[in-house]
């Protein structure tokens, strides 16, 4: 036999020589290929999963901390996955790990006003499909803060009121002087 680089000086008839080698070695790669295929093992089904996720509250403002509780229910144990993704509409909010219990949670907070449609989404495992769900957070806008300057002052500016001296004149925020 020839070795192939002397080979591919050389002809034959027609010119050919050569190509039958590497059409034989093709064919033996497709087969040697077919056969590993063939002996691959066949894909587990996986057991179908649900997801269930609630919001609590589920009308916030803005600001406040919303928890996000996800429940997936499988007949394998669904915690040994990558866990739960939340999202807010198309944006990634966070990972969460999945208990043994089914359950995973996110604590967020929002910082626009409208509705928000939260999808948790079970990434699966070995033994569990993948599966989701969706729910709303109603968010509206925060009430606004009382002034800071008087700290401990539950009513300032929403009534008028005086302050004495030792002298015992008053001086009121309406700028009344009261002599005694």
């Amino acid at each position: 036999m020839i070795p192939w680089r002397e080979r591919r000086g050389r002809t034959g008839r027609a010119g050919r020589t050569g190509w039958r080698g590497r059409t034989a070695a093709l064919a033996v790669g497709a087969a040697v290929a077919a056969g590993v295929v063939g002996v691959a093992p066949a894909a587990v089904a996986l057991d179908p999963s649900t997801t269930t996720v609630q919001a609590s509250p589920a009308s916030a403002t803005t600001g406040q901390l919303v928890t996000l509780t996800a429940t997936v229910t499988c007949t394998s144990d669904p915690s040994t996955g990558l866990g739960v993704t939340f999202f807010d509409g198309p944006d990634l909010l966070a990972t969460a790990p999945v208990g043994t219990d089914g359950v995973s949670t996110l604590t967020t907070g929002f910082t626009t006003t409208g509705t928000h449609t939260i999808t948790a989404a079970y990434n699966g495992d070995d033994g569990c499909g993948a599966s989701n769900d969706t729910t709303d957070v109603t968010v509206s806008e925060a009430p606004p803060t009382p002034p800071s300057n008087t700290p401990g002052c539950l009513l300032c500016g929403l009534i008028d009121f005086g302050v004495g001296d030792i002298h015992n004149e008053i001086n009121s925020h309406n700028i009344t002087t009261v002599n005694r």
